[in-house]
This record gives structure tokens, sequence and C-alpha cells, in this order.
């Protein structure tokens, strides 16, 4: 059977740097064995959850590359959690408690103050039936725990190799809570499920849940999927991301400007065993991902790192991918690709091009520097065509009539040329500013 990965976002906000992470690795997972993605919406959360939110994550998965084969929302499948919860209930391991939360607060702290773990003392569970009618006669609505078996679970991990959790010193997790709405936990099981996904690849901050839940597959009689538990990925400073929205949201690297590449790379080999690289397709990222090798250390993130990334990858892209982006940007398509190759190697990002076709189309403010370098440039300014050896032809005949070299000739003539210290190779942008325009610029004319 081929594999069948999900990723499960709350549609509550928009997807950032941090769940990129989770969803490539699951994404990258399938395409390597052959198997299918789920983008399934835990959408449970009522007041929080949004159709806007809903449609930014399938938004932000196809910029990095993710089409899902399949689709669900866990609202639609409130039968499905009811039935499991039903049957729970029957087995004896879902059960009714009725402490408010000051009551269990209060609990906490006296168990602390004894030296005890604070873990519910299932109190709920020595009520009689005449006690439970009393406290529902009371206005008292109960929530629902389950029943955990005080055992080790364990389970071999793919990410961190045999892994285990001892359960019993965990609370009875609450499924239900007294509105009668669910939490994470039970729907997120009947789910998997009932959907068959075999992998469940997620962050190692769901480690302890794996070992509740595997309780609760069993419990309903259903297949376990194979779990990998992978670092999560952090700021410099070990500060989880998902505190840190904004410019590291996924809409937001995307304004900026930033090739899904550059972040799929960046969001996947940081704490892996490979290097971080510029890598330009889903297939060849997918073939340096091996959960095995990931760290079992924080991956720390460095946004500074995604700038060279992006750069690297707009250096190398062919016009081919670029053309598209040179047209919405203005750029004639009769110049266009030799535009291009003239000025991708100094471009952090795609949208820069732009800039840099403001300056061979003007108008621009020239700086004359050197009255007589700009004076002798434009006397020897040769006739029409120009082509790749114009501008070494054109700088030595300047070169000769003033004795100006190196940067005495080359920069009064590329502040004269662009008003500019800095920029791609002059010897790529001469033919495209053309005579008419470079003889307007030597002369002090804004043109």
């Amino acid at each position: 059977m081929s594999p069948l990965v999900r990723f499960a976002p709350s549609p509550t906000g928009y997807l950032h740097i941090g769940n990129a992470r989770p969803a490539l690795l699951n994404a990258l997972f399938a395409r390597t064995h052959g198997g299918r993605f789920l983008l399934r919406l835990d959408d449970t959360d009522r007041e929080r959850s949004t159709e806007v939110f809903a449609l930014a994550i399938e938004e932000d998965l196809a910029w990095l590359g993710i089409v899902p084969d399949l689709r669900a929302r866990q609202s639609e499948r409130s039968a499905a959690h009811g039935a499991a919860a039903d049957r729970l209930k029957a087995l004896g391991r879902l059960y009714p408690c009725y402490e408010t939360p000051d009551e269990l607060e209060r609990r906490r702290r006296r168990q602390l103050g004894r030296g005890l773990p604070p873990i519910y003392d299932r109190a709920a569970l020595a009520l009689t039936a005449a006690e439970r009618a009393e406290m529902e006669a009371q206005g008292r609505i109960p929530h629902w725990r389950f029943k955990l078996e005080p055992r080790t679970v364990a389970w071999d991990d793919l990410v961190r190799g045999p892994a285990h959790v001892d359960c019993a010193s965990l609370s009875d997790p609450v499924l239900i809570r007294a509105d009668g709405s669910y939490l994470y936990t039970l729907p997120s099981v009947v789910d998997d499920a009932d959907l068959a996904v075999t992998h469940v690849i997620r962050g190692e901050d769901h480690v302890t849940n794996t070992g509740v839940q595997v309780q609760i597959f069993e419990a309903l009689g259903a297949a376990i999927p194979v779990f990998g538990h992978h670092n999560l990925l952090t700021t410099a400073d070990g500060e989880g991301l998902s505190k840190r929205l904004g410019h590291l949201s996924l809409r937001g690297l995307r304004a900026a400007g930033y090739e899904p590449a550059a972040v799929r790379a960046l969001a996947v080999l940081t704490g892996s065993a490979e290097a971080v690289r510029a890598v330009a397709s889903m297939d060849e990222l997918a073939g340096l991902v091996d959960l095995a090798g990931i760290s079992r250390a924080p991956a720390k993130f460095d946004p500074h790192e995604l700038d060279g990334l992006n750069a690297r990858l707009v250096h190398a892209m062919p016009y081919a991918e670029a053309q598209p982006r040179l047209e919405a940007l203005g750029v004639p398509d009769a110049v266009a690709e030799p535009f291009w190759l003239a000025v991708r190697a100094n471009l952090l990002k795609v949208a820069e091009a732009g800039d840099w076709w403001r300056v061979v189309a003007g108008p621009v403010t020239p700086v004359i520097a050197d009255a007589a370098v700009a004076a002798a440039a434009l006397e020897t300014l040769p006739p029409e065509p120009y082509g790749p050896e114009t501008w070494k032809a054109w700088t030595l005949a300047v070169r000769e009539r003033t004795g100006a070299k190196g940067r005495a000739l080359f920069m009064p003539l590329r502040l004269a040329l662009t008003g500019l210290e800095h920029g791609p190779d002059l010897a790529g942008l001469l033919p495209l500013i053309g005579r008419a325009r470079a003889a307007g610029r030597l002369a002090g004319a804004v043109a």
C-alpha cells in the first residue's frame, strides 16, 4: 500500500516558516515513496477558524509547490467523532468529570506543595451515579477524559528511532469540553484512522501526544500509523517561530519577493544532515531529505541565510522562468532575454530587475564626476548597432584619449550612464541603454 501522509493545520491564522517544515517534510516523503498528500483542515475551533485562512493555506501551499492529492475538513466529520466518543464511553475509557477549572487548579497546587506530580487524580471515577446526578442538578456540565492505561507506549520513530512515552506519568487527557466541543486529540485520531493515514510526520512537540493517541487508536481497534517527530524551527535565540509571524509568514515572505525554492530549502534542510543549499526543484530537494538524518537539536532558522539562498537561485534562474515576471515588470519582450542575462547576477530578488530596467529605459539623472572623461566618451561613442564587444572597444578609445584607466575610467562612465556607483556589467547594459540615451547622459542631460 502506498503511503498517505497528512498536513493538518488549523485555519485560524496564516502559515509561517515553522509550518512550512512539516508540510514540506510530508509532501517530500510522499513524493519519494510514491505516496499521496492529504490536506486536512483541523477547523473545529468554531470561533477562530475562517474561510479566509482556509483559502490562504491552500494558496501558501501551492506557492511552496505542494498540491494536495486529497482534502478534508474536520468540521464535516463531527458525526464520526461523536460515534467514536460513544464507543469509548461504552468501553469505559471516556468518563465524565465535573471539576471546575478553579477546583482543578487548587488541586494541582496542593499536589505540587506535597511534592507530587500535578496529574489528575481520577476523582471523578469514584463518583456514584447519585453524586453525578446531584452535580448535574446543580447545573454542572461534565467534560470528558480518556482513561489511560498506566503503561509505556513504544514505537519506532522515523526521525528519533526507538521512542516511548510512560503514560503512567500523564494526566488522563480531556477529549471533550463541557460545551461539547472536541479538543485536538480525538478528532485527529478518528480522522487519521478513517482516512487511512499511514504515516504521521510532525513536530517533536507532539511526542507525548503520540503516547496518548496510540492508546486511543488501540481502544477504537484502528490501525496505528507510523510516526515521525522532527525538530522544530526556532530563532537563533531558540524562540519558537510560531510566536514571530509577520515577515516570517509565508504570505509575508512571498510579498517580500523571496523565491519559494529558497524558503523550501531553508525550511527543510536547516537542522538536517544535509548542508543548507539552493535547491531549485521539489524532486531534487526530496532526494536530499532523510528523516532519519534530521538532528535532535533545535533547527535554528537564520532569516539572513534566506537572502543568500534567494540570490543564488536568482543568479542561476534561466530566462524562460524569469520571462513572465519580467513582462509584469514592464520589460519589453524584444530585449527581455539580454536584459535578464545582463542584470540577474546583481539581483537578490527578481523584482529588483524592475529597478534596473528603469536605469536602462530612463529617465536617469546622470552624475558627471569627471567632465573630461565624459566629454571624451561622448566624442568617441560609436554608432549602433552595439554588441558584446562594443564596451571594450569604446572604453579603450576613451582611455587613449584621456589617459584614465581602472577606476578613474570606469567609475565616471558608470555614474554618467546609470547615476549609480554600482550595478551590472556595463558591457551588457550599454547595448540596452542605446546610443541616444547614452549620449544624452554623457552630456549631462536627464535621459
